[in-house]
């Protein structure tokens, strides 16, 4: 019996999206094949302290009592007896795990990991940089503007004048760097903008006001490193005005097609333009990608992409690559498998410098 690989798990984190990374590193762990891997559950709490426990199917409740230990390891005792790990997976959604500085502490320390680089994560954490990148590759993106709190603090009536110049009602208003709906908040009449605009300065420095488009709100998953490929479409039918946060996670009444039913020129569009944006940003493992499908003129929209989705029982990525051919235990294996390879590239191309 060949020995089995030995994975560090990390979730909770610092960001806003805490819950929803226990609740992806619970499906996770669910669902790795305990007849090939061995897991290591390692719980950061909202502090950005880190501990290992039992596993993340914990409350977290227990997930926060005992003895935590910092990132820096002369700031507090390191844990002594923890023999390491032959890869580490970081499903910590948003900042501080999302954004490459996760993968930056990685890299320093020369070890395997799954998902995006440094680079990569950091390009598409940032959705106006990514909305930048992707207009040089000459994707279709939703009109939008790029708002600095410092700006907006300075002279709030020149730039809810220019929004409400450049773009016809109703608008997104998102933070800049934060997932999970977040934030977010569809304004549908002038005299809500300023709040819309307040609430994602709540939670960045940075925000983004699109153009809204009236259509169909379509995701696909992409998986691989230099060759990726994509999973069937699929469709998100919001129980609310729009798929935030709550119709995510708390409702449970959101609606889903997987896969889309779609055009085959259509489906065929949306999987070559995720593969795309997956390229652009020089993404390696996984990315959820987003899409809008115009109503009256049948156009797809690239909206964003996502480069540690979420895992949960109910989240598009893992759903989308079932439908596709590969189950929950499959596809965490060939994610664990692209991390390893890749290591083992970099390491080769290392020892010839």
């Amino acid at each position: 019996m060949s020995k089995k690989i030995s994975v560090a798990l990390l979730f909770g984190g610092r960001s806003a999206e805490h819950e929803i990374s226990l609740a992806s590193a619970a499906a996770i762990y669910k669902n790795l094949d305990a007849n090939k891997f061995r897991i290591h559950s390692f719980f950061i709490n909202k502090a950005g302290d880190w501990q290992q426990v039992n596993s993340p199917l914990l409350t977290e409740k227990e997930l926060n009592q005992g003895r935590f230990c910092s990132f820096i390891p002369w700031e507090q005792k390191a844990i002594s007896d923890f023999p390491g790990a032959d890869i580490y997976f970081p499903i910590l959604h948003g900042p501080y795990g999302e954004d490459g500085t996760i993968q930056g502490l990685f890299e320093m320390a020369d070890v395997p990991y799954v998902g995006a680089a440094v680079l990569s994560s950091a390009l598409g954490m940032d959705k106006a940089v990514a909305k930048s990148l992707f207009m040089s590759h000459h994707l279709p993106v939703v009109k939008y503007d790029i708002i600095r709190e410092r700006n907006w603090r300075s002279d709030p009536s020149t730039i809810l004048d220019r929004i409400g110049k450049e773009f016809h009602l109703p608008v997104y208003v998102k933070p800049a760097n934060l997932g999970s709906s977040i934030g977010i908040s569809k304004v549908s009449q002038i005299g809500n903008l300023a709040s819309g605009l307040e609430l994602a300065f709540l939670y960045d420095k940075k925000i983004l006001v699109e153009q809204s488009i009236t259509g169909r709100e379509l995701e696909c998953s992409v998986l691989g490193d230099a060759i990726p490929r994509p999973s069937l479409p699929g469709e998100i039918i919001p129980h609310r005005e729009f798929y935030d946060y709550r119709d995510k996670y708390i409702d449970g009444k959101t609606g889903f097609r997987i896969p889309a039913q779609l055009p085959l020129e259509t489906a065929e569009e949306i999987q070559h333009i995720a593969v795309q944006a997956f390229q652009a940003i020089e993404c390696s493992g996984m990315a959820r990608v987003d899409f809008f499908l115009e109503e009256s003129t049948d156009k797809v929209y690239l909206n964003e992409i996502n480069t540690i989705p979420g895992f949960t029982e109910i989240s598009m990525y893992p759903k989308l690559w079932e439908v596709s051919g590969l189950t929950f235990p499959q596809l965490l294996e060939e994610l664990l498998k692209i991390g390893l390879r890749r290591h083992e590239t970099k390491k080769r191309c290392l020892s010839y410098e």
